[in-house]
């Protein structure tokens, strides 16, 4: 029996997969079960335009992604916080402090999506990695400056 997959199912396959089970195991198991559904003619179709659909949204996004990245590159941003004698900031620089800032000139990110590689605790330029998308990363300036 070819049933086509609606999640992953272990050692049979994964979702959106079509394969052949046995005939006990398609009807008394995975369709009872709502793991799995017929492979008919219009189910393989809704599942290829399913599919298609997804690989579209992807391709957007990741074009998305690619073009921001290149308005970004290279892009400096002023951050002004409190500090002491010395240089030395009161706490550190966190990712949502720079995704605000950088929120602030236009260029709407979130804080998950900002890399510091090393804790920011002093006056001065930082290179910080903003993660646009699995594939797309850039990297930006950010100036530290006493408040």
């Amino acid at each position: 029996m070819k049933v086509i997959l609606l999640s992953d199912v272990k050692g049979v396959g994964k979702a959106n997969e079509v394969v052949e089970v046995n005939d006990g195991y398609g009807r008394n198991f995975l369709l009872k079960k709502k793991l799995a559904r017929e492979a008919t003619a219009d189910n393989l179709n809704d599942v290829k335009m399913k599919t298609g659909a997804k690989a579209e949204l992807e391709r957007r996004a990741l074009e998305a992604a690619k073009e921001k990245a290149s308005k970004l590159e290279g892009k400096s941003f002023t951050l002004k916080m409190k500090c002491g004698e010395g240089g030395k900031l009161y706490g550190a620089v966190t990712s949502a402090d720079v995704a605000e800032e950088m929120t602030k000139a236009g260029f709407k990110t979130e804080k998950k999506q900002v890399v510091i590689k090393d804790t920011i605790k002093s006056i001065g330029t930082f290179t910080v990695r903003i993660k646009l998308h699995p594939e797309v990363s850039c990297e930006v300036d950010i100036n530290v400056e006493a408040l």
